[in-house]
């Protein structure tokens, strides 16, 4: 029988690629913090016996083929139903002993998120070179894009509410899951928190599969896609306001000719300038159109997420 806390169903989903130094130690430590919760490994096609050392430490396995984090992260949406979850990588470096502190804070405060924001742990060797100038940039650029809320972006360390999971799309394939995560967050307009979470270092024998410089521009990617998904009126507005005033200064000295000889000497630039013109004008009716997709999509997302109830928000224990 499914132990509750608090009143919900509690799962640890935890991806894994080639973490056979540690996989077995994660899901003790999460056990150890969380004995309620059910413990969920999902193996992204490991090739060191990830898979089978999870399972001998009594978690519950599921392999995905298709490689990246966030083709893991969208079967484990799909195939877990609780009422929270709490998502962590399965490297070990995070601190399992704090994931108590997240649930309550999520069900004490209503949210729908809440995530880890990482703090280096005194061990050394945590943030490799050029990840925290990249999470600043990255975490500061969706500020400027879709509203400032979040510290640490790109923590891999949160727990979210059912309501949540069964309302996101999850369109990512890698690493930038996160990114898509706290865009999808930012538009639902949804409650979410931080708390400061140890971060420390891989265990010998266990090697990160990010990239930075690949990875930064995969995420960069994203947030641009997300932007003109997300944002058409301000993206193709503009795009048409700059081709309209590029097209009314090449007419201008097309029209001081007409004006002067009453002919137009110059039929390439007249043409170029109507046409750009015209080009704005079609990107401007774009925008409008898009602006009404994209609104009528929020409603359908919105009412996806109403539907779902928020976790119960049990007396402590």
């Amino acid at each position: 029988m499914t132990k509750l806390y608090r009143g919900n169903h509690v799962a640890v989903i935890l991806p894994c690629f080639n973490e056979v130094a540690v996989i077995a130690q994660v899901i003790a430590d999460f056990r150890a913090a969380l004995p309620e919760a059910s413990i969920h490994v999902f193996d992204n096609a490991s090739t060191d016996g990830t898979a089978e050392a999870a399972q001998a430490a009594g978690a519950i396995v599921r392999h995905v083929p298709q490689r990246g984090k966030g083709n893991v992260v969208r079967r484990q949406f799909a195939d877990v139903d609780a009422d929270v979850y709490v998502m962590a990588d399965g490297d070990g470096t995070y601190d399992a002993g704090q994931s108590r502190a997240l649930v309550d804070l999520l069900l004490d405060g209503g949210l729908d998120m809440v995530v880890g924001t990482r703090q280096s742990s005194g061990e050394g060797g945590e943030f490799r070179r050029g990840h925290l100038l990249g999470n600043r940039l990255l975490t500061g650029t969706v500020a400027n894009f879709f509203g400032r809320g979040f510290t640490d972006m790109l923590s891999g360390y949160r727990v979210l509410s059912r309501r949540f999971v069964k309302s996101f799309p999850a369109l990512s394939k890698g690493f930038e899951i996160e990114t898509e995560l706290t865009i999808h967050a930012l538009e639902l307009r949804a409650p979410y928190g931080e708390i400061p979470t140890l971060y420390g270092s891989r265990v010998e024998g266990s090697s990160s599969k990010l990239s930075t410089i690949r990875d930064g521009f995969v995420i960069a990617q994203m947030i641009v896609r997300l932007f003109a998904r997300e944002r058409p009126r301000q993206v193709y507005l503009t795009l048409g306001l700059i081709f309209a005033v590029a097209s009314a200064l090449l007419a201008i000295p097309v029209l001081l000719d007409y004006l002067e000889t009453g002919q137009v000497a110059r039929f390439p630039t007249a043409i170029l300038s109507g046409l750009g013109i015209l080009a704005g004008l079609i990107l401007g009716a774009t925008a409008m159109i898009l602006d009404s997709v994209v609104t009528g999509r929020r409603e359908v997302k919105r009412l996806r997420y109403l539907e779902i109830p928020a976790p119960r928000a049990g007396e402590r224990t």
